[in-house]
């Protein structure tokens, strides 16, 4: 949702989000006293042209950039509060992310990738490595899970993406132009997989998009204009 006012609402509540930065000594700004809402299960699709603050606006959802000022709340704390090590726990624990480049080690396995927030978290190698494994089958790589990812498909790298975004059942999914790289069929099944994980896990879901089909498929669309989040569905 973008309209309400209590922060303690929603899943997570930004409020007069602004950053900008510095280009040849000019000053341009990306978001400027952005207000955003996201509730529990919620579908959110960002569209727009390049340029915009899209990227901009997940990385700070995801607290992997601080905004110039504006509050980011989850659950009604305001996380940006937190010092480092426990603003790394948050993410760790709370938020997963997909990308356009997967950010796969090419020398370890599917189950080796997927298993790196399980570790960061500090679960044993047993209980990461049957967690790896349970959500590698569930996205469809039963059989690939001692592959080396250099080894396997861009579609198949993608779904080991997911899976470790997913290990630690995170309550937020961001995925900044997941189906960028795949080809027609390969960003189907994404879709698919997507919208079934969000239903399952009761995950929200904001998906940074140019593919009309799968932001078709969230329950709103928004983009950014003057740096702030507007609904184009």
């Amino acid at each position: 949702m973008v309209n309400s006012d209590s922060v303690s609402d929603h899943l997570i509540a930004a409020r007069d989000i602004c950053i900008s930065f510095n280009n040849a000594g000019a000053r341009i700004e990306i978001l400027k006293d952005l207000y955003f809402n996201l509730d529990i299960g919620e579908t959110i699709a960002v569209v727009g042209a390049s340029g915009i603050g899209k990227s901009t606006l997940l990385h700070i959802l995801g607290t992997l950039d601080r905004p110039d000022s504006g509050n980011l709340f989850f659950k009604g704390d305001d996380v940006f509060l937190f010092d480092n090590d426990k603003l790394a726990q948050f993410r760790n624990q709370f938020v997963g992310f997909v990308f356009q480049f997967h950010h796969l080690l090419p020398e370890f396995s599917a189950i080796e990738n997927t298993m790196m927030p399980a570790f960061i978290k500090g679960l044993s190698k047993d209980s990461s490595s049957k967690a790896a494994e349970e959500i590698l089958v569930r996205v469809g790589l039963k059989d690939r899970l001692f592959h080396r990812v250099g080894k396997l498909s861009g579609g198949e790298q993608q779904r080991v993406a997911l899976a470790r975004a997913l290990i630690l059942r995170p309550a937020i999914l961001l995925a900044d132009e997941p189906t960028g790289n795949l080809d027609k069929k390969n960003s189907e099944q994404v879709h698919e997989l997507l919208l079934e994980l969000n239903q399952e896990l009761r995950m929200a879901l904001v998906v940074v998009t140019h593919n009309l089909e799968l932001a078709s498929c969230m329950s709103q669309s928004l983009t950014i204009i003057d740096g702030k989040l507007v609904k184009t569905r």
